[in-house]
């Protein structure tokens, strides 16, 4: 006997693995969404190495911070918000004379106008990062390391005492 139909318990089966695919789906375009609500600076360099770029990928924030944007090889590609406040303030290291506060980038909007940038971070097309430590909220993130996490220090003696350190083994 030939059968042209399909019985109602694989009709039920059928309907019941499409609904669990759909529930996995919709939860994981819900954590995309929340991706950026749970940036921080500890975070930062693999939240920006996580977006796909061939030429480099830059977080830059204007004016008070309130406002940042994601450039994916130089093309606006996501809006944060509430992520920094204009408190923070950027460094960079030399050996020879300690930290030394990094002067703000220039950007030039679409209208051509310079605008007051208050940070920027970017990440080259190997994952390499600016070369900067950041103060913010009393605590100072170290974005300087190749290879390894963002690690977080008390205070700004600290954080040099360790980077002193880190030339020390090196000249050995």
């Amino acid at each position: 006997m030939q059968r042209k139909a399909f019985s109602l318990i694989e009709l039920m089966i059928v309907i019941l693995i499409m609904g669990v695919i759909y529930t996995l789906s919709i939860d994981n375009f819900k954590r995309l969404n929340d991706k950026s609500s749970s940036l921080t600076l500890l975070n930062l360099k693999k939240y920006l190495n996580s977006f796909k770029h061939t030429k480099s990928v830059k977080l830059l924030c204007l004016e008070d911070c309130s406002n940042c944007d994601v450039y994916v090889d130089g093309v606006k590609s996501k809006n944060i918000e509430s992520f920094l406040d204009s408190s923070v303030k950027t460094y960079r290291y030399e050996s020879s004379y300690g930290f030394i506060e990094s002067e703000a980038d220039v950007f030039f909007n679409a209208d051509d106008v310079e605008e007051d940038v208050c940070f920027s971070y970017k990440i080259d097309k190997n994952g390499i990062g600016d070369q900067v430590s950041v103060e913010f909220k009393n605590q100072f993130y170290d974005l300087s390391t190749y290879f390894s996490d963002t690690v977080v220090y008390n205070s700004m003696e600290e954080m040099l005492s360790h980077k002193e350190e880190l030339s020390r083994e090196v000249l050995k």
